[in-house]
Order: structure tokens, then sequence, then C-alpha cells
């Protein structure tokens, strides 16, 4: 059972807000420099260092050495559901007002963007819906999806890698992500993340240096409609 003091230990980590700034950045699912990530939150390389340190020891991220840089990326997609979560009552905090003008600075982030390694925002929805409305994917339970026999069969069409997330260990295979911008669950897991994949793999996506934004290209407009039978 987690005790009072853990868990008030890793909210207080993640509430400092040059934290939270570098672990808003880490939810595009890639691992950064610490320079990189000192920049974002607006901090020096030593004090960028010493919270690093601290995520690192409280395992909400991974660090790994390569020639004289240190990478560091999330630890998990427990920790990206986890920001997602808070993101989604931050904005319920903050009120409708605020978060349509919070939406009109940076529309391209509600349009879509990586949450951790699955799609998310107004696509991922879309595609969610698809997926839903067509009876390839059903509600299992409160928190997941089953992915129904004519979904493999669509995955399988599509090129999706469903033998990898199948395999894929210690976690969620399709998992229902509240999304914070749309406030439904687009489907993350090992499904959501093979299916993201498939998207950069096809050229349907491009992911945008430094920010969790992702563009939808023309050919990714065109698949919507001709696969998924969505348009955004």
């Amino acid at each position: 059972m987690t005790t009072v003091n853990a868990l008030s230990e890793i909210a207080a980590l993640i509430g400092d807000p040059a934290r939270t700034a570098m672990l808003q950045l880490l939810m595009d699912g890639r691992a950064h420099t610490a320079s990189d990530l000192a920049h974002t939150a607006g901090v020096t390389a030593q004090t960028a260092s010493g919270h690093l340190s601290r995520m690192v020891e409280a395992n909400l991220l991974a660090a790994r050495a390569e020639g004289r840089n240190r990478f560091y990326r999330l630890a998990s997609p427990d920790v990206a559901q986890v920001m997602e979560s808070l993101m989604t009552l931050a904005g319920m905090r903050a009120g409708p007002a605020s978060r349509t003008a919070a939406w009109r600075r940076d529309p391209d982030l509600r349009f879509c963007r990586t949450c951790y390694d699955h799609l998310a925002g107004q696509v991922g929805i879309a595609v969610t819906d698809s997926l839903t409305q067509h009876g390839h994917l059903e509600p299992k339970g409160p928190r997941d999806w089953t992915l129904t026999n004519s979904g493999e069969l669509f995955c399988e069409r599509l090129g999706v890698d469903l033998d990898g997330a199948k395999k894929a260990e210690s976690r969620h295979f399709a998992r229902q992500c509240l999304d914070w911008s749309e406030r439904r669950p687009h489907i993350s897991g090992s499904l959501g993340a093979a299916i993201a994949d498939t998207f950069f793999k096809r050229g349907w996506a491009e992911r945008l240096r430094r920010s969790r934004t992702v563009r939808l290209t023309d050919s990714g407009r065109r698949a919507l409609g001709s696969h998924f039978g969505a348009s955004v």
C-alpha cells in the first residue's frame, strides 16, 4: 500500500514548476539531453542536474549516457498517464474561458500531439472514435479497451504491429487515457503506441522538434478519411 509520505513526495516532485516543465517536454515520448531540459525549464544546468537526479531516484525518469551527453526520458507509460490526468484537472480548474484561451494560444497542440508514445488531441480522438464506431474497439471495464476480431483484421490491413504490441510486457495492451484537451478517452497502451508508430512510419504524421505537437501530413489527412472514415 502506498504511504502518505511516499505519495506526498511524488506530488511535491511533480509540483515544482521547473520539474513540471521538464516532464511536459518529455511527454513527447523521446529522450532529451539535460541541456534541452534545462533550457525548457528556464534554469541553469546545475539546477537542472539536481532536479533530474531527484526524478530519476523517484523512478519518474530513466537516464542513459551517450558520449558526453546524458539523455532522459519518462520511466514508464504510467508517469505519462499521471501527467495527462493532471493536465485534465488543471484545465478543469482553470474554467471554460481560460481553457479556450489556452487552446487559441496553441491550437496545434490540441489538434494533434503525442501523449508519451501514442496520439492524442483531436486526431487521437478521431482515430479512437472511428475504431469504436466501426466495432473494432469496445470498452472493457472503466479503464481499458478490447480489440475485437474485426479490429484485429483492420489493424493488420493497416500495417499495425499487433504481434509486437501483444508481446509488450509490463504494460496494458489497450488502455483508456483521458485526453486533457478533448475531455474524452483516447487509446493508449501498447496498441495505441503501435497505431501511432504506423502513422509515423507511413508518413501520415511527423514529429516536431522539441515539442509534443505532431503535424498531420496531407497523406495523413487522406488516410484518416479513406481508412478511418474520419475528418478533423
